[in-house]
């Protein structure tokens, strides 16, 4: 990973990655061994990267793909397959809450996440990039990639104090 990637995508999220909100996706478990914060930055990273390379807008897939499982609350309360649909329209919900409001092609990401489970499917490149994310990074959380990757150092590294924006 480079240097100057990782700052580019920081200055995307970093006062996202700092807010007390997104912060609580450490406690919640996600994937086996993954917590939501974790998950989200991997995913949040990995679309930004797939938005740049499609000629998308990689700060409106960072920011979507950070706060695409911004549910914040415990997701055994549910049944597994009410999760999979409520849990975007929650995130959704607390992500607006939390930007004061969100840009089309954020709140598309968010809400489209989970195609083709869920109904609603992406319609811009910056969702599709999240929605492909997201599923390229829960395989690499299960199969046990993401343990050793210096990105999930660098993710569990940052602490709101840590974050620094140019």
């Amino acid at each position: 990973m480079r240097e100057e990637a990782w700052q580019d995508y920081l200055d995307c999220v970093g006062e996202l990655l700092a807010s007390p909100q997104v912060q609580a996706m450490r406690d919640i478990r996600h994937h086996p061994g993954v917590s939501c914060y974790e998950h989200s930055v991997f995913v949040s990273y990995t679309a930004f990267r797939l938005a740049g390379k499609w000629g998308g807008d990689r700060r409106a897939a960072a920011r979507g793909g950070l706060l695409h499982d911004l549910y914040l609350y415990d997701p055994k309360s549910l049944p597994s397959y009410r999760q999979c649909f409520a849990h975007p329209i929650a995130a959704l919900r607390n992500a607006a809450d939390l930007c004061g409001g969100l840009e089309p092609a954020e709140a598309d990401a968010i809400r489209a996440h989970m195609w083709p489970m869920a109904r609603h499917m992406p319609h811009c490149r910056e969702a599709a990039a999240v929605c492909l994310a997201d599923k390229l990074c829960a395989t690499a959380e299960v199969l046990g990639f993401w343990r050793s990757a210096r990105l999930r150092r660098m993710a569990l590294a940052m602490r709101p104090a840590a974050v620094h924006i140019r």
